[in-house]
């Protein structure tokens, strides 16, 4: 989603990035602490090179449960950050940390308004309408393989380059991804499905995929800030 994230920073909003997952389970050399604190690191890199907001991980790998414990405390981190967009992961997904993560994402966006709801650590309720948008699932299929389709393309071909260096500063993910999941450069994976959706927008170049959340709670239907980009 970094090439959104770029398109809307040039659109004038201001970034703000979240891993929910510190990544302690993303290795078979280093222990759990190692591996978690190289990554937390590049993720701050990652940041760093998107010129986003960063803040740090809640949760631990394969522990990313949609439990009130958790949601207190993304909650208190959407309450801080105030946004008009969410974009987060797809609903489906081949990863159960990954579907987690989407709803407890929609939930935070929704209790923002909630102020009853108590977030950890507490922060007022925050006015103001959220829309959520879900990027596609890996590979561009939901966990029983179906394809799933776009609501929403978003041209990234003008920020490719500095999409891709933000996602090589998350270098140590490449040995964990090719000895794991048999993905031999997760830049260049990243680079073909961009080319991949261009293609589907019927537009080429580079694209990202996105599907917008229902509204009903959060935002009036017809506000689609990602479409307008």
């Amino acid at each position: 989603m970094a090439g959104t994230m770029l398109r809307l920073a040039e659109a004038g909003w201001e970034l703000h990035y979240f891993n929910l997952s510190c990544g302690n389970g993303g290795s078979e050399v280093m222990d759990g602490e190692q591996v978690a604190a190289l990554r937390l690191e590049e993720a701050k890199e990652g940041a760093a090179r998107l010129g986003a907001v960063f803040y740090p991980p809640v949760g631990k790998d394969l522990e990313i449960i949609y439990s009130v414990e958790l949601l207190r405390k993304v909650a208190a981190v959407v309450r801080e950050v105030n946004p008009g967009i969410v974009l987060t992961h797809a609903l489906q997904d081949y990863m159960e940390d990954h579907m987690e993560t989407a709803r407890l994402a929609v939930t935070a966006a929704f209790a923002k308004r909630v102020p009853n709801f108590a977030s950890e650590p507490r922060r007022p309720g925050a006015a103001g309408e959220v829309v959520v948008y879900h990027a596609m699932p890996h590979g561009g299929r939901g966990p029983l393989g179906e394809v799933v389709e776009p609501d929403v393309y978003v041209d990234i071909s003008g920020v490719m380059a500095r999409k891709r260096r933000a996602l090589e500063a998350h270098e140590s993910q490449q040995a964990w991804l090719d000895k794991t999941q048999g993905m031999s450069s997760y830049v260049e994976a990243m680079v073909a499905s961009g080319l991949a959706l261009g293609q589907r927008s019927g537009r080429g170049g580079a694209a990202e995929g996105w599907r917008r959340h229902l509204a009903l709670g959060m935002a009036r239907e017809e506000w689609n800030p990602l479409a307008e980009l």
